[in-house]
């Protein structure tokens, strides 16, 4: 991993800052918060550049990078840093290029890489999430100790791609992808949220930490592909003998209010999971978003974090419920590019890059 050390050597020689990032995923949103702060922008483009942005002007790119793949970014650093860019991380972005080729990509980068390590091996988030005091679904160790249903999902960002549903080990071995690392937990039957943070080790005000404050711009829930139609269909078990097979890939988003009451606990999770985050490495830095199930009860249980901007923010791009409450208007797009240029007028910019 490229190290703290070198990152802020290179900051040294910063002035004029472009945000770039890879043309996809929630990069419109990326464009666009950066360009109302005043910052330049450079979008990452995979063998041509995307005709899309020809149609919304406020979140097209000022230059673009066309590349023929992934790893091929990191043969550009050198000029990108010449460039003065500060890159801004997303679920494509890190997954594609793969977390342990991001960690070691030579150019300044929002938020705190060591959570990388944490947030791609599904055993290292339970044990940090857990150690935080969160609720989990129970985890099951084993596929032939299966005896209620369950939801295994892979390891990686893949957008729900290849997450299902078994009631026992049968079902387990007809859906699962030989080769690939998965983990198992309890099938929780609720409604699923995602609830997304800002954390800000810079700011002085607002919902306190013991370092820097928290803030929640919004929350959202997920069209899943087939999932939602198919079981109105009927049983899983019907649906498999004609070939047809329920999967999770999301497809878009819904905003949600949650109910007032449940405000209190989703922003003790989020300090919760913060303040764990600095013990154990150093403290994740910026958006975060806890995907989390409220049962009937109105419990939540939390089955994963993801440490980085989420595709749920882009339905807040003018302002959510909550960000509006703040500062109407903003997005989390918008909210990274401020907190950077915070970070360059205070002169911390090695505290919220790495």
């Amino acid at each position: 991993m490229v190290t703290r050390k070198a990152i802020a050597s290179i900051l040294s020689d910063y002035g004029d800052i472009v945000i770039a990032t890879v043309c996809s995923h929630s990069s419109l949103q990326i464009f666009h918060g950066a360009r109302q702060e005043g910052f330049r922008t450079l979008g990452i483009a995979i063998g041509k550049q995307p005709r899309f942005y020809d149609a919304f002007p406020l979140a097209k790119p000022d230059e673009f990078l066309i590349v023929d793949s992934y790893a091929d970014i990191l043969d550009q650093a050198e000029d990108l840093v010449a460039k003065q860019v500060v890159t801004v991380p997303h679920g494509s972005f890190v997954e594609y290029m793969g977390s342990e080729v991001f960690a070691k990509l030579p150019i300044p980068t929002f938020g705190n890489r060591e959570v990388l390590k944490w947030e791609s091996d599904r055993e290292k988030q339970r044990e940090w999430l857990t150690s935080a005091g969160v609720p989990m679904p129970m985890k099951i160790e084993r596929p032939q100790d299966i005896d209620r249903p369950v939801f295994v999902k892979y390891y990686g960002a893949k957008g729900g791609r290849g997450s299902f549903i078994a009631k026992n080990h049968e079902d387990f071995k007809e859906s699962i992808q030989p080769g690939m690392k998965y983990a198992i937990q309890e099938y929780v039957v609720g409604t699923r949220y995602y609830m997304h943070y800002f954390y800000s080790p810079l700011a002085s005000s607002g919902y306190a930490l013991s370092r820097g404050s928290l803030e929640m711009l919004g929350v959202d829930r997920r069209d899943e592909a087939n999932i939602d139609e198919m079981y109105k269909l009927g049983a899983q078990e019907a649906l498999r003998k004609m070939g047809l097979l329920p999967t999770f890939v999301v497809t878009g988003n819904m905003p949600v209010v949650l109910r007032e009451s449940l405000l209190p606990k989703a922003f003790e999770m989020g300090e919760q999971v913060v303040e764990r985050s600095m013990e154990l490495f150093g403290g994740m830095i910026g958006p975060f978003c806890l995907e989390t199930i409220v049962t009937d009860k109105l419990e939540f249980k939390v089955f994963e974090i993801s440490t980085r901007i989420v595709a749920g923010t882009n339905l807040f791009i003018a302002g959510s419920p909550y960000s509006d409450l703040t500062e109407p208007g903003m997005s989390t797009g918008r909210r990274i590019a401020r907190e950077i240029r915070i970070g360059q007028k205070q002169g911390r910019l090695a505290d919220i890059l790495s």
